[in-house]
């Protein structure tokens, strides 16, 4: 694989991560709550390796050539994001209150930053239509094994920032219970602002998809 596609795949990769989203949602939660933004952020590069597989393996293809299994990923990652968002809101713990629900086992808050990246199908769709551009076709690797590659380059991109953005917003907030309170509703309302944005938009494509 040319050193020049992957250099530049890497500054293209770490510009999107630098855009907020979930992720940064909930690696903001994470870092107000938990003790340790490491289970959460170690669950979003768990869902982004889970991706980089998928598109390796050829199935992100036909995922994205059935409507019907869109829309049901669709249904699936907004719903997570709804519900994860609704019980940031509910329950916005400050750092202070962070030993009480740290006593949650690590595999669950893994789980959640999982279900968060691997189940959102624009990652799953920008995977696909980002990752094979800077494949080398001819190459000495195979095409599956330069496809790992990159993601395995966006993963360590997003365990960089989301570990920096979680950190930080705790440290910054740490002596500040109320403001860390009205960050963490912040970040549960833009889980559910991304949820229903998913399910507005895949609805409008409902329409389109029945006449072809």
């Amino acid at each position: 694989m040319a050193t020049g596609a992957l250099a530049a795949f890497w500054a293209v990769s770490f510009l999107l991560v630098l855009v907020p989203g979930a992720d940064w949602a909930y690696a903001i939660a994470a870092g107000l709550r938990d003790q340790s933004v490491l289970p959460a952020v170690t669950g979003l590069l768990a869902g982004y390796a889970a991706l980089t597989a998928v598109v390796a393996a050829g199935v992100a293809a036909v995922l994205a050539r059935s409507p019907l299994a869109l829309t049901g990923l669709t249904i699936l990652g907004a719903a997570y994001l709804l519900w994860l968002g609704i019980t940031t809101v509910t329950r916005p713990l400050a750092p202070r209150a962070a030993v009480d629900y740290a006593s949650q086992p690590w595999p669950r808050r893994m789980a959640k930053g999982a279900g968060i990246s691997g189940l959102n199908p624009k990652a799953l769709l920008l995977f696909l239509a980002l990752l094979p551009q800077f494949a080398t076709s001819g190459a000495a690797w195979p095409f599956a094994a330069q496809i790992a590659l990159l993601g395995l380059v966006h993963t360590a991109n997003c365990a960089i920032i989301y570990t920096g953005v979680g950190t930080t917003a705790r440290r910054a907030l740490r002596t500040r219970p109320a403001a860390a309170a009205a960050l963490t509703r912040c970040s549960g309302a833009a889980m559910i602002a991304i949820g229903v944005l998913l399910l507005i938009e895949r609805v409008l494509r409902l329409p389109a998809t029945g006449r072809r």
